[in-house]
């Protein structure tokens, strides 16, 4: 009876560890977070997810560029069409643990066709790629 119960011990701690250490080292899912400050236009919360360099299409604007230079084309870009609102079409995920979304950005100026690829580096999620094009 006590190896049963031991064997029983050992199968549980071995099954939450395994379980804690794949949370542990699961990257944090920041879709949600990009997708709401898509919403409201808010580059901050945006430009904070940005990889160290990011591919970057814009009316006008197209190109690698730094975090630093990434988030002012954003700013001008969203002081030039002023956020509505942004509605989700489709997001997902890949087997290395990529993400993307697909939506629409409405602005006063018209809407954009909004895609983000989301790339998992060092365990880390960042934006790799951003673009909006005119519909």
């Amino acid at each position: 009876m006590k190896k049963i119960v031991l064997i029983l011990l050992i199968t549980a701690s071995i099954t939450g560890l395994s379980f804690a250490l794949k949370v542990i080292a699961s990257p944090v899912d920041i879709s949600k977070d990009i997708i709401t400050a898509l919403n409201t236009g808010n580059v901050k919360e945006i430009a904070k997810f940005f990889n160290n360099t990011i591919d970057l299409m814009v009316p006008e604007n197209e190109g690698s560029y730094s975090k630093t230079q990434a988030e002012l084309i954003l700013k001008n870009f969203f002081d030039k069409f002023k956020v509505k609102s942004f509605t989700l079409n489709h997001q997902g995920s890949s087997n290395d643990g990529s993400q993307f979304i697909i939506g629409t950005l409405n602005t006063n100026n018209g809407n954009f066709r909004t895609y983000c690829y989301i790339k998992k580096i060092s365990n880390t999620l960042n934006i790799q790629q951003l673009q909006f094009e005119k519909n």
